[in-house]
């Protein structure tokens, strides 16, 4: 197995630097800053990582890309709420975690990240990508489940469904009622004994790589599309009232927030996820938009997107 972590670790580290190359050749800019760290352990977990940020960018408003390789004592209540009989384990926890907001409220919020997890002689993979725009466009939302579904597609025929329903249930704001974003896939405790797929390491492994490689070459061709598309001050105000819920569901409900904080993790590092300006008004500022992005957050969640035309 520790041959196994180190493989992972050496893609993660990989794939950070791929997707800081193609997101910033697409910004034209500054490109990410890389800051590495290191926890020496002194107090409970000890690790490293790099985190990259692209702020202020010609495209990219803020963007983070944060790899971590971690080790502690106990595992945080985060990580131990659906598996309680994993509590006051040791662990090792690799991943890397991604968020895009972009400037122009024509191009969708964008989250992914993948994970592993090593507890003694128990091990489960983790992740996916989901969207969040503002002013939607329907054939954004059928080429990205479409994404979503190829990244499934060779493992097994039950997954992308499976997956895609978690991610529905998962990014929900509970106290608004409404999704997150539009959706995508989303997995939890991936091993050999998650039925009905009971994959090897090995392809779990691969599933990984499946679902990073399909989220860069998602997000790319649309950022390409988009982001160069007209709008106004009236459409900014609306992005920014919009990405109050995404700060939310980070602070309230995401188990990713929580199992960084709860670990000891760098905070700045953790709420990198945040939009870097949002607002958050009495009343929506159109309701125009209201009505045709809405729809997407509610009645529209189970709805067959390949299928769609």
């Amino acid at each position: 197995m520790q041959t196994g972590i180190e493989e992972v670790g050496r893609f993660l580290r990989a794939f950070q630097q791929q997707l800081c190359a193609a997101v910033g050749a697409v910004d034209g800019g500054r490109g990410f800053l890389a800051d590495p760290w290191r926890r020496d352990g002194s107090s409970g977990l000890a690790g490293e990582g790099i985190t990259s940020v692209l702020e202020d960018g010609t495209v990219i408003e803020r963007g983070g890309v944060a790899f971590s390789d971690v080790q502690g004592n106990n595992l945080p209540p985060a990580a131990t709420a659906r598996n309680p009989q994993l509590a006051g384990r040791s662990f090792r926890a690799l991943g890397v975690s991604v968020v895009m907001h972009p400037r122009n409220p024509q191009v969708p919020t964008s989250h992914m990240n993948v994970r592993f997890f090593s507890a003694g002689d128990v091990w489960w993979f983790g992740g996916g990508f989901d969207l969040t725009p503002y002013l939607v466009e329907e054939a954004d939302v059928i080429a990205w489940h479409r994404a979503a579904a190829e990244a499934c597609a060779p493992f097994h025929a039950d997954m992308y469904p499976q997956f895609r329903a978690h991610c529905d249930e998962y990014f929900f704001l509970k106290h608004r009622g409404e999704a997150r974003g539009v959706g995508g896939i989303f997995y939890d405790d991936l091993n050999e004994h998650m039925a009905p797929f009971n994959l090897s390491w090995q392809r779990c492994f691969e599933f990984m790589q499946s679902v990073a490689s399909h989220y860069m070459q998602a997000y790319l061709a649309l950022l390409q599309r988009r982001h160069a598309l007209p709008h106004g001050e009236h459409e900014r105000n609306y992005q920014l009232y919009r990405r109050s819920r995404y700060a939310e569901f980070n602070l309230v409900q995401d188990r990713g927030t929580l199992f960084g904080l709860q670990s000891g993790g760098r905070t700045d590092s953790i709420l990198m996820s945040m939009p870097p300006l949002a607002r958050w008004s009495y009343r929506s500022p159109d309701t125009a938009l209201d009505a045709r992005l809405l729809p997407y957050l509610t009645a529209l969640r189970g709805r067959d997107w390949l299928a769609a035309k």
